[in-house]
């Protein structure tokens, strides 16, 4: 039955005279969700709408899913649409929709009538009315509601009419593209696929950073890493992914640093190199998925550690999450069952049996200072062998 989709926006509908640039990132990002979809669809806009047209047979339930995933959409609605041939033939293709699509009429409805086309003879109340009654007069059982209807029967006239029932929620958020463009801390982990979906729903287009240190951590993590980055850019489009040899800095920093200073050090040079990566690519951020106080990195005092060495911002969307909070976010976003795969990354190799949790900057540095006559060189060496590769 179904030929067509209106799809329905948030805050796009918010956005004044820049709406259209809005709109029309939506509708890129729903055709490049589209195109891996079997058949042919047509996405148009028509005053303040976005349709999908499917101009041949089409998988329905795969077609849905591929919306559900594009950040903008906050529902899709399987729409018929009919020509207008009067008043008549409307009431017979709106009676066919409900019937076909409640079977059981032991139910409420509500006819909810838009009249785009001012020059229809029927005003917008007039087609509640009449459209109410005659489907009252067809299906006995069926009853009116119209505070909460089980049913809100939609007819929008156009140039075409096109008559829903159904609103699909979609993901949410803003068209990616739209709000610039950030570099992920991509790891194994549950929590940084999470921090690059829900800034990727803000419309910021991801790139991404991931530190492997063989043959400490296994072609095998790396490969988690690179299902995890496809995984989140089923929602941001696709990402450059950026994978830096770290080994070598790993194990200067382990021989010539106090160990319970290694995390937050470490952690220091990820995120210099993943600075240096964010400005070449015109990134305007850093994101990862660190959350206050889940472990020893992630203190107050080890972030503001952490932090000191960037000069662009560094968001942390899951900074407020208990680990249930963001564990759910990964259940529905299908990054979980991947993320717990038992292959380390790199972060969790050279793990301090007792890691200062409240580091002080200026000792931090002053550690560091023991890594002066190799680290230079040995970050430009890490930068210059980067491997990137383009996830879809």
């Amino acid at each position: 039955m179904f030929k067509a989709f209106l799809i329905k926006y948030g805050e796009i509908g918010i956005k004044g005279k820049n709406r259209y640039l809005f709109e029309d990132a939506l509708i890129r990002q729903i055709r490049y969700a589209l195109a891996d979809v079997e058949g042919e669809f047509d996405v148009t806009k028509e005053q303040g709408r976005i349709y999908i047209e499917c101009l041949s047979d089409y998988d329905y339930d795969e077609t849905v899913d591929a919306l559900k995933r594009v950040f903008g959409i906050v529902g899709i609605c399987p729409v018929v649409h009919v020509e207008d041939e009067g008043f008549e033939k409307l009431v017979e293709e709106v009676t066919a929709y409900m019937d076909w699509m409640y079977p059981d009429k032991n139910t409420t409805f509500k006819v909810s009538a838009r009249r785009a086309r001012k020059n229809y003879p029927l005003d917008s109340m007039e087609i509640n009315r009449e459209l109410g009654g005659r489907l009252l007069e067809a299906f006995p059982e069926i009853r009116v509601d119209v505070h909460k209807p089980a049913i809100m029967l939609n007819v929008e006239i156009r140039q075409k009419i096109y008559i829903y029932s159904e609103i699909i929620p979609g993901a949410g958020g803003m068209p990616v593209g739209t709000n610039g463009k950030a570099m992920l801390l991509l790891s194994g982990g549950i929590d940084s696929p999470v921090a690059g979906y829900m800034i990727a729903k803000r419309g910021v287009k991801i790139d991404a950073t991931y530190f492997h240190a063989p043959p400490y951590t296994s072609e095998r993590a790396k490969q988690k890493v690179i299902d995890l980055a496809k995984l989140v850019a089923r929602y941001s489009g696709p990402i450059n992914l950026n994978i830096v040899n770290f080994t070598d800095i790993q194990l200067y920093i382990y021989e010539k640093c106090p160990h319970d200073e290694l995390t937050i050090i470490m952690r220091r040079y990820m995120m210099k190199i993943s600075e240096h990566l964010a400005k070449e690519s015109g990134c305007q951020a850093l994101i990862t998925g660190e959350s206050i106080g889940q472990v020893a990195s992630q203190t107050m005092q080890s972030l503001a550690a952490t932090n000191e060495v960037c000069t662009i911002p560094v968001f942390r969307p899951v900074i407020g999450f208990d680990k249930q909070e963001i564990v759910d976010i990964a259940l529905r976003i299908d990054t979980y069952e991947t993320s717990i795969q038992p292959y380390e990354d790199c972060c969790t190799i050279f793990v301090a049996k007792h890691p200062v949790t409240k580091p002080n900057i200026n000792i931090i540095k002053r550690s560091e200072r023991n890594l002066e006559e190799k680290i230079d060189e040995m970050m430009e060496t890490a930068i210059a062998t980067v491997e990137t590769i383009v996830v879809e």
